[in-house]
């Protein structure tokens, strides 16, 4: 009978080859296989022999694989929490939708109903008659003529609604009327000139502004 082959003089070529008795080599994997495999296969001692380790798989294969799995596991997972997190944070408001809390900065009287049918949508052309006052009755603007003439040639003021092209209680207020509706209108500084004013048009710091409209028509 041969005498067994030094464990640790054994080469790949022997192991693969049937040279070896098969109950050394059983002996083998059962003195060193309690390590897990990817610990085992990455043993500084078994790669700086060769023993072992298949040329086609580098040592310590399996526990870079197992790391850059772990990894990615991570960066998932953290990617998840993050998603989890930014839905279950509150929206940020825009400014705008701040603006339009709290109740409306205007109240509005109906002086003559209109169809109740063509209400006018933002960015629509709006046709009104219109007549601007102060609290102490003073008309301050207007675009109605009182001569025949001039009410003859006088055309209804023209704007697209809702869009910041006059102040906000006449964009907030035209919305809710219909076609041929007259309404008395009663705007708060917030929504009307402010606390500035309008000197050219001789409307007062913090001035409350009254007006009767009524839309015409509607484009």
């Amino acid at each position: 009978m041969a005498a067994a082959v030094p464990q640790r003089a054994w080469t790949v070529e022997q192991l693969r080859s049937e040279q070896l008795p098969k109950k050394d080599i059983i002996k083998f994997l059962q003195d060193h296989g309690s390590d897990s495999v990817p610990e085992a296969a990455g043993r500084p001692g078994w790669a700086a022999e060769g023993r072992l380790t298949p040329p086609e798989m580098p040592v310590g294969s399996f526990e870079s694989k197992r790391f850059k799995g772990t990894e990615s596991i991570n960066k998932v997972s953290e990617q998840v929490k993050n998603v989890k997190l930014n839905e279950d944070k509150p929206k940020e408001t825009k400014s705008e939708e701040t603006l339009d809390e709290g109740p409306p900065k205007y109240t509005k009287s109906i002086l003559k109903k209109g169809d109740k049918t063509n209400f006018p949508k933002k960015g629509d052309v709006v046709h009104c008659w219109y007549t601007g006052t102060l609290q102490d009755g003073t008309v301050f603007d207007t675009n109605i003529q009182t001569s025949s003439k001039k009410k003859k040639n006088a055309k209804p003021l023209s704007f697209k609604v809702g869009i910041g092209k006059v102040i906000r209680g006449w964009d907030e207020a035209l919305l809710t009327m219909s076609k041929g509706e007259k309404a008395r209108l009663e705007i708060e500084p917030e929504w009307a000139y402010g606390k500035k004013g309008q000197p050219d048009a001789k409307i007062p710091p913090n001035a409350k502004l009254i007006f009767e409209v009524e839309l015409v028509d509607i484009d």
